[in-house]
């Protein structure tokens, strides 16, 4: 009897335990969804902003239509590359990561291309979208710290023993992180 009894307490306990460690895992998972649906959002918000910005400096820079060329077919590619949130594999955020950073660098020329347009940096319109383009960059660069901070505690989660058990029972499977891209310690070259 006595057996019966601490055989039923150490199998509820366990039964217990693993629906604990369970939730824990997908809330912590969904967490990880959630920012990353946060980071698309910035990110989709300055692929909003270019056309505008784009068409701003059109206006007034007639034959730098190359460097525009360049944003929008960037902008274009970046909106094409996608990451499923279920799959936010190393391999599937760097290839994200790679698409966004090739729009940074043609928004770079593009911005750097206004320092021969007086008239233009003194336009209301573009110094507006200027000012919200760059508030969405600083944004970009919060919510990916978020993300990896989310990633981060749901990687330790599963990764922990006894949960890395039941983590690979439920076939839940560790996250990727943003990186640097390649070259960022590099500090950009100013020539005046």
């Amino acid at each position: 009897m006595i057996t019966l009894a601490v055989i039923a307490a150490v199998v509820l306990a366990l039964f217990f335990w693993c629906k604990n460690s369970y939730n824990r895992m997908v809330t912590a998972e969904e967490g990880v969804g959630a920012a990353w649906a946060q980071v698309e959002n910035v990110y989709q918000r300055r692929a909003d902003l270019i056309p505008n910005l784009v068409a701003t400096v059109k206006g007034y820079a007639k034959h730098e239509s190359e460097t525009l060329e360049g944003v929008i077919e960037a902008r274009s590619k970046a909106t094409q590359v996608t990451v499923n949130p279920e799959n936010l594999s190393p391999d599937a955020l760097e290839k994200f990561n790679k698409a966004q950073g090739e729009l940074s660098n043609a928004l770079g020329r593009l911005l750097m291309i206004t320092e021969n347009y007086p008239d233009l940096k003194a336009n209301e319109n573009f110094r507006d979208l200027q000012a919200q383009l760059e508030g969405t960059e600083n944004r970009i660069t919060t919510e990916r710290m978020k993300f990896n901070d989310s990633a981060r505690a749901y990687n330790t989660m599963i990764r922990k023993f006894p949960n890395n058990i039941l983590a690979s029972i439920f076939n839940f499977e560790t996250k990727g992180y943003f990186q640097a891209q390649e070259g960022a310690a590099t500090a950009p070259k100013v020539e005046f």
